[in-house]
C-alpha cells in the first residue's frame, strides 16, 4: 500500500546511499554539510510520515514493518561510514570511540531479533519512553558528527557527538537489557 506515510519511508531507505556517499570524503566539508541537510531531512520525514499515518488513519502493516527498518539501516550506515573513514576518533580515548557504535549496532541486531521471535509467539514488546530517549540522544549524537565533519574549526561540534554517541551506548546497554529481560521470560 503506498501511502504518502509509505512513500516518505520509502524515502528514506533509498536515500540512504546518497548520505553514505557524501560521508565518503571527511575532508570534503561541503559534503558533509550536505550529509548533514539530508540527515535533518530524512528526520523530518521520519516525524511526518508517522504523523500523518496516525492522523489520517493511514497506518498500515508495511508502515509498520518499513519504519524502524528505515531508522535502523540510516543508522548503521552513518555508524559504519563514519567508522570507516576515521570520523568516530576523538580526545581521551582515540579510535575507541568506535566501541560505542559498536553497542549500538549490537543491541539493534539483537532487539531486532528478539521482536521477531516473541512477535512469533504472540507476545508485544512496547518501545519504553527511555529507548524513545536512546533513539533522540543516538540520532542526535549522529548529527552531532556529521556537522562536526562540515565545520571542523569548531571541535565542540565533534566532542558533542561523540559524549553523545557514548551516553546513547548506555542508554542502550539499559534499554537492550531491559527488553532481553521481558524476553527472556518466554524462552524455556
Amino acid at each position: 500500500m503506498l501511502t504518502l506515510p509509505n512513500l516518505l519511508t520509502l524515502s528514506r531507505i533509498v536515500t540512504i546511499p546518497l548520505l553514505a556517499a557524501l560521508l565518503w570524503w571527511p575532508q570534503w566539508h561541503l559534503g558533509y554539510a550536505l550529509a548533514f541537510a539530508l540527515y535533518c531531512l530524512m528526520g523530518i520525514t521520519d516525524y511526518f510520515d508517522g504523523l500523518l499515518a496516525r492522523s489520517s488513519g493511514a497506518v498500515s502493516k508495511l508502515g509498520i514493518f518499513l519504519d524502524p527498518i528505515a531508522d535502523k539501516i540510516m543508522v548503521a550506515a552513518v555508524i559504519l561510514v563514519l567508522t570507516a573513514k576515521g570520523v568516530l576518533t576523538g580526545p581521551y580515548v582515540g579510535d575507541l570511540h568506535v566501541v560505542a557504535g559498536l553497542i549500538i549496532l549490537m543491541r539493534e541486531i539483537a532487539v531486532s531479533g528478539l521482536r521477531e521471535f516473541l512477535g512469533g509467539l504472540q507476545v508485544s514488546v512496547p518501545v519504553s519512553q527511555l529507548a524513545k530517549w536512546k533513539t533522540t540522544l543516538q540520532l542526535v549524537a549522529l548529527g552531532a558528527l556529521i556537522l562536526g565533519g562540515a565545520v571542523p574549526q569548531f571541535q565542540w561540534v565533534h566532542q558533542t557527538g561523540l559524549a553523545s554517541l557514548w551516553a546513547a551506548a548506555v542508554l542502550t546497554v539499559v534499554t537492550g537489557w531491559d527488553y532481553l529481560r521481558v524476553g527472556l521470560r518466554h524462552m524455556d
